[in-house]
């Protein structure tokens, strides 16, 4: 086991991880695809009717984004995927304080949606990581013979 992790712990390991999406997976639900307009396919949440406050809806937006990043944060993310996170939150709240455009732009971008998947996907990679590529002996092996073959039919042509 990585880091010397008995198969008990990462089963802990994994269920706590689980619980933390679960909950991410729900806040970011609420903040952002909660509603679905009618006779569309356009979701919004909590967050882009609270952006509709000007700029102060987008810092309160903010603010509610940070859960996401804490989460994150206990949950042992890098600090790549953490500044990531950070990214997609300024992104969506200075492009939500844009006027007249920034309104539909808290619909669409979805912060909180965006990083509960960045969390997800490095979790996932956390836990199931890529297994170690196996030494390519079978085309090793070939490959030498088929030099031997080659150079015992061409070395008589040159040798003459």
């Amino acid at each position: 086991m990585p880091n010397g992790e008995t198969t008990t712990g990462q089963s802990e390991l994994r269920t706590r991880q689980q619980a933390t999406l679960a909950r991410l997976d729900t806040f970011s639900r609420v903040t952002d695809t909660a509603i679905r307009i009618p006779f569309t396919r356009i979701r919004l949440g909590l967050d882009p009717i609270i952006g509709l406050l000007p700029v102060v809806g987008d810092l309160i937006g903010l603010v509610l984004s940070l859960y996401v990043l804490l989460e994150a944060h206990r949950a042992g993310a890098g600090k790549r995927i953490k500044a990531h996170m950070v990214k997609n939150m300024l992104i969506e709240t200075f492009g939500g304080m844009v006027p007249v455009v920034g309104d539909a732009f808290d619909i669409v971008y979805k912060a909180n949606t965006r990083n509960t998947r960045l969390l997800r996907e490095y979790l996932e990679q956390e836990l199931n990581p890529e297994p170690q590529p196996r030494f390519p002996w079978r085309q090793l092996v070939f490959l030498a013979v088929l030099i031997a073959i080659l150079t015992g039919l061409i070395a008589p042509l040159i040798l003459g």
